[in-house]
């Protein structure tokens, strides 16, 4: 039945968001691709200009945004209820076959083909993000302003170590007090009806919103209570609780700040661990923001000297406390959006978030490729100017030559992730099994 003439069978509903679950590989720009076939061409559900809102809003969240689409539609189509099982099965399976990889990583990743596998893959994962670099650039990079945006981004996280949240939320002032000013100070967004659903007034969908922060921050308060602030969980359960408000940009935007913290800061595990981890979410369904579960798993474990069940339990802790505001944001917010169309301020805040998400993504992919090419590295530290730097003695000519063969099948045979993942996945194993 369509959206248009009247609600969705929630039978109907649920068939379809499992189905959209266990096929969401591919990033971000794969599952909108996926979610947009079934629920705008094939089944009609939804018109174009609905998706399109629902999804403008959706990008202007932090959070993965094709997650939150999926609530929202969610909730578009069947209410609350329709919203909150969209958004889980959108994560379940990705986040279950992540923990069995994880357990699996621990037990077996000092195998030699298990080494070379994840050799492999890292590889991949430097070619991936690389390509979604240009990807958003060729979108986000519309005009001088843009590109500025980017390169003051760029070289704030990388130059300087300012804080990711600082960066995101600068980036959005600027464009939305310019648009401001440019428009004269007048507010010139404009108000529509709502569309052919009738959403605006959901019941208990305020309700719903207000559940969601009662339990983020039950949760926060029970660890500090029970645990303590040092305790890996508590501090797991407040990292991650900070990383979901400021997530602007996608997953890619906030590796950067997380593989830093989780790296340098906390120390809960190696920078070839974390590109380890992206390799893991970059295999399974679901949002790429699933590889904090790995974060979160590895944390746990060593802090509790090797038991699998806080290396669980850690997981479990850092994907409740990722994922639940996502639900937050949708709910509290879908209704009075609902009724926005074309407001400029906001619109030109995101435009101006997307372009520094071009930098931190940029800056990403440069920590990626100098952890990766390099053995070692030298951190210069001089008058606020901080920049990790490589040792150019240090290249792994068999890391360049799988960086290079990944490029090629990336973007000169234009592979899909999968393809490129197995590819550079096998050819690690035969480097660490034969040479």
């Amino acid at each position: 039945m369509s959206g248009a003439s009247g609600s969705v069978a929630f039978r109907d509903a649920l068939a379809v968001w499992a189905r959209i679950g266990l096929l969401s590989f591919g990033g971000p720009a794969g599952q909108i691709a996926l979610m947009h076939r079934v629920i705008v061409a094939e089944k009609r559900w939804l018109d174009e200009p609905r998706f399109l809102h629902a999804l403008n809003y959706c990008m202007l969240l932090p959070g993965p945004e094709a997650q939150q689409l999926a609530t929202y539609i969610g909730w578009l189509l069947n209410g609350v209820r329709g919203g909150v099982v969209a958004g889980v099965l959108f994560i379940l399976p990705g986040a279950l076959a992540i923990l069995a990889l994880s357990v699996l990583y621990v037990q077996l990743g000092d195998l030699t083909a298990v080494e070379g596998l994840f050799f492999g893959l890292k590889a991949a994962v430097v070619a991936i993000v690389l390509q979604a670099l240009m990807r958003i650039a060729s979108r986000a990079l519309q005009g001088v302003q843009h590109w500025l945006l980017a390169s003051a981004a760029f070289v704030a996280l990388w130059a300087f170590n300012v804080p990711f949240p600082l960066v995101v939320l600068g980036a959005g002032v600027v464009g939305y007090v310019g648009a401001r000013w440019f428009a004269g100070g007048a507010d010139k967004g404009n108000a529509a009806p709502a569309g052919p659903v009738d959403t605006v007034h959901r019941p208990g969908t305020a309700r719903a919103a207000i559940v969601c922060a009662a339990l983020w921050v039950a949760t926060l308060l029970a660890l500090v209570v029970l645990l303590g602030t040092d305790d890996v969980y508590t501090r797991l359960a407040g990292f991650f609780s900070l990383m979901a408000m400021v997530t602007f940009g996608g997953a890619y935007a906030v590796l950067a700040w997380v593989a830093q913290q989780a790296v340098e800061h906390y120390q809960w595990m190696q920078p070839g661990e974390m590109l380890d981890g992206l390799a893991l979410a970059e295999t399974t369904p679901g949002p790429l923001i699933l590889v904090t579960q790995f974060v979160g798993f590895l944390a746990a474990l060593r802090e509790s000297g090797g038991a699998l069940w806080a290396g669980v339990l850690g997981a479990l802790v850092t994907t409740w406390v990722t994922f639940l505001p996502c639900f937050l944001w949708i709910f509290a917010g879908a209704p009075f959006v609902e009724r926005l169309r074309g407001h400029r301020p906001l619109s030109a805040a995101l435009a101006a978030i997307t372009a520094a998400v071009v930098g931190v993504i940029a800056s990403l992919a440069l920590w990626f490729v100098i952890n990766f090419l390099f053995d070692d590295r030298v951190r210069i530290q001089v008058a606020g100017f901080d920049v990790l730097l490589p040792v150019p003695a240090s290249l792994s000519l068999p890391a360049l030559a799988l960086s290079l063969f990944a490029l090629a099948i990336v973007f000169v045979l234009r592979a899909g992730v999968l393809a490129v993942l197995a590819g550079c996945g096998l050819l690690g194993v035969l480097w660490t099994v034969f040479f």
